[in-house]
């Protein structure tokens, strides 16, 4: 085991400077640490046109984007605090919390940050578990990873392989955390198609887990259509070792070598193909769940949690590219959904794409138990154009939890994180705002925020090239959602905020 000791201070333009941080990092293990590109949400960037590069470089000089790396935001926006990547160099991805910790994922593992002071975040562990993308949750004890990409066996030390070959393993990981600076491997549970992303149904004695997964590449066998379903494991609280899978409930029965799930191109021009869920979110106190599955939207029941059963499905074949996430909203009457266009690698946030494509979709939820629809009422992306070198689209977030509106942070990449108010579904607007400058002028390289997140008073965020960022919201249409305290938060499992908060 090894420990690693540095200490760091980072400044950025504009009067914000990034926090200093003694940096305590535990390696669980030794070996590579390659990133594994992942084809739904991230790979590797490329060169851009001349022409781009040229408007690029003019709109740098006239000011009308920020300066690489250069930090800019709107006046009710504090950036508190940077902590850069260390011993974990590949993609951040994905965050969840628990009392005074962050867990932050990364291709190569995760991250373990004591935030008791936000303001000066600590690392108290890094783990060394390679496997894309290492989507991230906690409950209890327990803390779970996602592996969607062919590796050589499901240990810590496995190394990337085709995925062709017989013995290749993907799907979900689960430590021990009972200390937090010391975590345990405890298991391991093979899924179809791996797990892109999971979710988590919690209960008193075992925690289910929605695995979702997709299939991106026709070289995974187990991902071949129909893959119209998801995984259900169920874990025993007290002996995660017997966490197994459950059920494999198909959400998109139909007919054909392509099930029901939108058939995308050449039907659909320029949308995916649905062959299983990208990302599902749950609202356990309403026995709720939205799946954001590709080429469709739906809205199920989530009642009984081995069998869950599909209420509506929606579809937006003029608009939607890919159907990425969902988000309740606190009275469960409304859901956004993400549209990834350019699967979260491409310049998507400019005038020629325009204000309807990569952004989110606001839909209604209309009507009573199983006769539930889904509505749509309008877009909303963020009007801050970004360079052709920057990777920008919309991308994962939470609720700032603030009775009777509905306001949400989101992660756009380079876009940066924005803070918007749907509490009118018809004209959802920006109030605020957090971003740097292009990674380059002159590549397309993919950064900026993956996920961002309200817990307790502040806002987390998870930069895939720059590390781990804390803003503050200082506004009064926000302020009452720092008196809510959560002890733990997995955005995909969204809480009942005024009925669970701890007073």
């Amino acid at each position: 085991m090894t420990l690693l000791h540095t200490t760091r201070v980072r400044r950025r333009r504009l009067g914000v400077a990034a926090a200093a941080a003694g940096l305590l990092a535990t390696l669980l293990t030794a070996g590579p640490a390659a990133a594994i590109p992942d084809p739904g949400d991230t790979a590797a960037g490329g060169k851009v046109s001349s022409s781009q590069a040229a408007e690029t470089r003019a709109a740098l000089t006239s000011g009308e984007i920020p300066g690489v790396d250069e930090v800019v935001h709107s006046d009710n926006i504090q950036h508190l605090a940077n902590i850069p990547k260390e011993a974990l160099p590949g993609t951040n991805s994905d965050l969840a919390f628990q009392g005074k910790y962050a867990f932050a994922g990364n291709y190569d593992g995760f991250r373990i940050f004591d935030i008791s002071n936000p303001r000066a975040p600590k690392t108290v562990a890094q783990v060394l578990c390679p496997g894309s993308q290492n989507d991230i949750s906690v409950s209890g004890d327990l803390l779970f990873l996602s592996t969607d990409s062919s590796r050589s066996d499901n240990s810590c030390n496995s190394v990337s392989q085709p995925a062709t070959e017989k013995a290749s393993w993907e799907g979900m990981k689960i430590f021990d955390i009972s200390d937090k600076r010391n975590p345990k491997y405890v298991a391991a549970v093979e899924t179809a198609c791996g797990s892109h992303t999971h979710t988590l149904v919690p209960e008193r004695r075992n925690v289910y887990v929605y695995v979702s997964s997709y299939s991106p590449n026709a070289a995974f066998p187990d991902c071949q259509p129909p893959h119209d379903g998801i995984s259900v494991i169920k874990v025993p609280r007290k002996a995660p070792e017997r966490a197994a899978i459950v059920n494999f409930p198909v959400l998109f029965p139909g007919e054909g070598p392509d099930g029901g799930g939108n058939p995308g191109g050449p039907a659909n021009p320029g949308v995916s193909k649905t062959t299983g869920c990208h990302d599902i979110t749950v609202l356990p106190s309403k026995d709720l769940a939205a799946g954001a599955c590709m080429g469709d939207g739906i809205l199920f029941d989530i009642e009984d949690p081995e069998h869950p059963r599909v209420i509506d499905q929606v579809q937006d074949n003029v608009n939607f590219a890919f159907w990425h996430s969902a988000t309740f909203n606190q009275r469960a009457n409304k859901v956004v959904f993400t549209d990834e266009l350019g699967g979260g690698v491409g310049a998507t946030c400019n005038a020629e794409i325009g204000p309807n494509r990569g952004a989110d979709g606001i839909y209604d939820i209309v009507g009573k138990g199983d006769r539930r629809k889904l509505v749509f009422r309008s877009y909303f992306k963020i009007d801050r154009h970004q360079a052709n070198t920057e990777n920008c689209v919309a991308h994962n977030g939470s609720l700032i939890p603030v009775k009777g509106r509905d306001i949400m942070v989101q992660a756009w990449y380079q876009g940066g994180v924005s803070v918007w108010d749907f509490t009118n579904s018809a004209e959802p607007k920006e109030i605020g705002y957090f971003e740097r400058g292009p990674v380059s002028a002159t590549t397309l390289t993919t950064g900026g925020s993956w996920s961002a997140y309200y817990y307790n008073g502040y806002i987390y965020s998870n930069d895939i090239a720059k590390g781990f960022d804390v803003l503050k919201i200082n506004d009064r249409r926000t302020d009452a959602g720092r008196w809510v305290r959560m002890h733990e938060l997995n955005v995909q499992t969204q809480p009942d905020y005024f009925d669970d908060f701890d007073d």
